[in-house]
């Protein structure tokens, strides 16, 4: 990070919003000292293998292992907090309230909600609110999540990467993933971002969020990029559709180049009939040794239900393959997830309708990626130019 920028992410334990704001309306009236006493205490407490500790249950663990004013002030955040808030993962909230000076000790150490804190309370639109979230790159996060439809983290780190290297201290892979995840999840809660599977989408309120956030040029590019992302929706959408109307052996043929384009060797697509309800065979290498993987493409969107796996999994040994794959424009039933991976049997890969489209997108069968070219101003060239001494010859 340059010298003189203003240092962003500064939070390690990014908290849910949601709790600071019940946790503050606890802690007004209580000692700082209480607080943290609290904390070192549940910090030090550990199990042993005779008598494991569940902390994920506050109601067995805190009268089993806290008394007096540690007790009391433990079952107050569990109860007050609707069981939400673990009084055992309390530690990064406290150090955004005294960071932040949402809450202040006055004089006999009784924490006090200072106009920061209850500016804090009134809700997003706040200005202290604004002013912690631009600190804490959340506007960041959000302008790289509109630019595209869908994405997974692995599709988010290298600009987010690259925004840290910039404006924080943030420097090892693990620290960089860790305040990307802890910020999805602080947007999650606030409704501006949803997750689907592993896959995570700026929501309409996050574009209007962040579109309120930024200013001139910033602002234009945002507005772009939604125009974008509202075209490749209307795109996929009308993929989608037409996959399920292609006729039933292109579609496997489809998934016939699919997989030869993730690498897959010796993909023969079966006949029509008598194939036992495998409707591909390709061999794939791992490491070095080679197996024969069998696949049964199901193109309609209804639900795909526990027989049909079954069915799947007893042909495998007609074509001594040692696993097999479904793939389907529709959803699988929880019986058929659970059977996927059962013990002993062979496994069964499950690829949804949201997955597949994901990876033909990802591939480029049946679809096009087209790119523009965006200008912007090199604001570092400027910079350093500016910065640079004049010669004597200037």
């Amino acid at each position: 990070m340059d010298a003189g920028k203003v240092e962003r992410v500064r939070k390690p334990i990014y908290p849910l919003y949601r709790d600071v704001r019940m946790l503050l309306g606890i802690f007004d009236g209580i000692t700082k000292k209480d607080v943290r006493k609290l904390i070192d205490t549940i910090h030090g407490l550990t199990g042993t293998p005779q008598n494991p500790v569940d902390w994920s249950d506050p109601d067995s663990w805190i009268d089993e292992r806290l008394s007096g004013g540690n007790a009391a002030l433990a079952h107050r955040i569990w109860k007050e907090t609707e069981w939400t808030v673990n009084p055992r993962h309390i530690y990064g909230d406290y150090m955004f309230v005294n960071s932040y000076e949402l809450l202040t000790p006055d004089a006999t150490g009784i924490y006090r909600l200072t106009d920061r804190g209850k500016d804090f309370l009134a809700g997003d639109e706040s200005s202290v609110v604004r002013e912690i979230d631009d600190l804490e790159g959340i506007p960041k996060l959000l302008e790289i999540l509109s630019t595209k439809t869908s994405a997974r983290k692995a599709d988010l780190i290298g600009e987010w990467s690259e925004f840290l290297a910039e404006n924080s201290k943030w420097s090892t892979p693990k620290g960089i993933a860790d305040t990307m995840r802890r910020r999805l999840n602080n947007l999650i809660g606030r409704g501006y971002v949803s997750r689907t599977g592993n896959a995570y989408q700026i929501t309409p309120a996050g574009i209007t969020y962040l579109g309120e956030h930024a200013g001139g040029a910033a602002s234009e590019k945002i507005s772009m990029r939604k125009t974008i992302s509202d075209y490749n929706g209307n795109r996929l959408e009308e993929f989608r559709s037409r996959l399920i109307s292609m006729d039933p052996y292109a579609f496997e043929a489809l998934v016939g180049s699919l997989l030869e384009a993730m690498d897959y060797e010796d993909v023969v697509v079966t006949k029509q009939s008598g194939d036992k309800g495998v409707d591909v065979v390709a061999r794939y290498q791992f490491g070095i040794t080679e197996i024969t993987e069998v696949v049964q493409v199901k193109r309609q969107q209804g639900t795909i239900t526990r027989p049909i796996l079954d069915q799947l999994r007893g042909a495998l040994h007609y074509h001594n393959a040692i696993r097999g794959t479904i793939i389907t424009l529709g959803k699988f039933a929880k019986g058929t997830k659970d059977a996927a991976i059962h013990p002993g049997a062979p496994p069964i890969t499950l690829i949804d309708g949201d997955k597949l489209i994901e990876l033909l997108v990802k591939h480029g069968i049946g679809i096009k990626k087209r790119q523009e070219v965006l200008l912007e101003v090199d604001e570092a060239f400027f910079k350093d130019a500016e910065e640079e001494p004049m010669s004597e010859d200037d």
